[in-house]
């Protein structure tokens, strides 16, 4: 097949624009995006949720790029400037920041499908022969030329992302019902009683909030949308279901490349989920390969010194186990325990962190026990301070989910916010 061919693929690819919708609130992630948006949350030691469809592109030989944003988008736009500016223009490869600027209504953006509507006379500039749109909120590692190459081989107008969930977990999700060639028969947008695949009575096929257009097909239907009175302006709710009849629309299913099974993806859309995906990658073999030189993640990370473990004794012993360490962290007397800790963390004596994401910049003092917590960026944590163990306690001070993740932020200390989210 084409799609197999390295040169077919690196063509499509090289004539694709990705838009990645960055400018999500995440309302769901609580005090998180507070002063953030979903997008700039920090994931995984290390990045942030942007890298990973921004790494996906990179990887995917799509080099044309630009990055939507509206809600609380200093940081994201700080992070994106810093360690996305490696592209050489010279050579047509760019990441481009396309902030909310009313360039078409005298509005923000209402929906996704409106996000890119509003910045038609910059796709037009760039004159591609497919957009690829992403959700810039998921954590994933894909290959996005085998879509392209599927989408253009099928001959469809439109090809969507999707992976199969459980029924409960689709009713957050497009659901969608193919025939045997997996074109596109039936779409709801977060159905409250999601329609099961045929013969699977537990699942249901979702969209990825990942689309493959032609470049004329998307630009007529944007306009459109836009022309319909009492139209959401989205892509799943509006345009999708819309076009599904009189065109050719199909689902590519998201499979890892080298098992065949469905591959992994995750919304960290809830503390519960942000919580548990970080502490997947402490795990002996976590489903997500961080270490994978082929597929490396990109991101802007400070130059700072390795991680520290310091003394020796019996009841101050500075150690972690089953544990991802940053650069710049200082474990001095303490015992870490199946825990994730991001740059610059200072963990003081006598002190037990277990079960716990520590965001960077984040100092705690001695004889502390923080179980179960996820503690935002440049938090103090008080000498003494006991987490995770009664949770009314804790939900008089914090935030405690469903769950029973406890989320600590500044604000919630009383301290001062010192540091750009």
């Amino acid at each position: 097949m084409s799609d197999q061919n390295p040169r077919f693929v690196s063509r499509l690819t090289r004539n694709t624009l990705a838009l990645i919708l960055a400018g999500g609130r995440g309302s769901r992630l609580k005090h998180l995006t507070k002063w953030r948006s979903k997008p700039a949350v920090p994931f995984g030691g290390k990045f942030r949720i942007i890298d990973f469809p921004l790494s996906n592109c990179i990887n995917s030989g799509i080099r044309q790029i630009c990055v939507l944003t509206q809600y609380k988008a200093h940081s994201l736009i700080l992070h994106v400037q810093r360690g996305w500016g490696f592209l050489r223009g010279e050579f047509g490869e760019y990441v481009e920041l396309l902030p909310a600027q009313q360039r078409i209504e005298n509005n923000w953006y209402e929906g996704t499908a409106d996000a890119v509507y509003q910045n038609l006379d910059i796709l037009r500039s760039h004159n591609p022969d497919y957009v690829l749109i992403l959700a810039g909120d998921h954590i994933y590692k894909m290959d996005y030329g085998a879509m392209i190459a599927e989408h253009v081989e099928s001959g469809a107008d439109l090809t969507v992302g999707c992976i199969e969930v459980d029924l409960e977990t689709a009713k957050a999700f497009g659901v969608m019902a193919v025939d045997a060639e997996s074109r596109i028969l039936e779409f709801q947008e977060k159905p409250e009683h999601p329609k099961p695949m045929p013969g699977r009575d537990s699942t249901a096929l979702a969209s990825m909030g990942i689309y493959v257009f032609n470049t004329k097909f998307l630009y007529e239907q944007l306009i459109k949308d836009a022309d319909t009175a009492g139209s959401s302006r989205d892509f799943g709710k509006d345009i999708i279901p819309k076009v599904i009849k009189e065109y050719r629309i199909r689902a590519y299913p998201f499979r890892d490349v080298e098992s065949g099974e469905q591959g992994y993806w995750r919304d960290v859309g809830t503390i519960d989920s942000f919580w548990a995906s970080n502490l997947e990658l402490t795990g002996v073999t976590p489903p997500l390969n961080l270490y994978d030189h082929t597929w490396p993640i990109w991101t802007y990370q400070e130059q700072l010194p390795p991680a520290k473990f310091v003394f020796d004794d019996e009841e101050r012993r500075g150690m972690a186990v089953d544990s991802l360490v940053s650069g710049g962290c200082v474990i001095s007397g303490s015992q870490v325990k199946n825990s994730l800790l991001f740059s610059n963390v200072r963990i003081n004596s006598f002190t037990e962190v277990e079960k716990s994401v520590i965001l960077p910049d984040v100092n705690i003092g001695r004889n502390c026990r923080i179980r179960n917590a996820v503690i935002d960026r440049g938090c103090e944590i008080p000498e003494g301070t006991i987490i995770g163990e009664d949770p009314v306690a804790d939900a008089e001070r914090f935030y405690v989910s469903e769950g029973g993740v406890v989320l600590v932020t500044p604000d919630m200390l009383g301290q001062v916010l010192r540091y750009v989210r």
